[in-house]
């Protein structure tokens, strides 16, 4: 089992690592889901997640999250081919929980390469602010 804190760690290259390694056979737990980033400009990603959630229909889908674990979940799900019996069973080995649960406080977590340190000067958003822009409440 892997445990990865997520604080600082770009979503889309951390999702395609796990995805990788789900589909490898690998459990993996990701902890302060809340605390990843995506890089660009503020505005654009808000007007991006705010159309992704107003698609569709209510009743009928599809359905976007609002809550920044399941933002995250959505995004490494986005990298599995989850239509398929052997994407199905990678995505059920990924757990994903907003802060550090009890049960995980004293595991060894690996901290990816990829964070906000590598972007430099450039901008970036943290879910947790897209999530409560959104409307969630946790």
């Amino acid at each position: 089992m892997m445990v990865i804190d997520a604080t600082d760690t770009i979503l889309g290259r951390m999702a395609s690592f796990v995805a990788k390694k789900a589909l490898e056979g690998e459990t993996i737990v990701i902890v302060n889901a809340e605390k990843a980033i995506i890089s660009g400009n503020e505005e654009n990603i808000k007007d991006k997640y705010k159309t992704r959630r107003d698609v569709g229909d209510r009743y009928k889908g599809p359905f976007f999250p609002r809550m920044p674990d399941r933002i995250v979940r959505r995004a490494i799900r986005g990298m599995l081919p989850y239509k398929t019996t052997r994407g199905k069973e990678a995505y059920k080995r990924v757990k994903v929980f907003i802060g550090v649960p009890d049960e995980y406080k004293d595991a060894e977590k690996i901290k990816l390469e990829w964070t906000a340190d590598k972007l430099r000067d450039r901008k970036f958003v943290r879910i947790e602010d897209i999530a409560r822009w959104l409307g969630a409440r946790w």
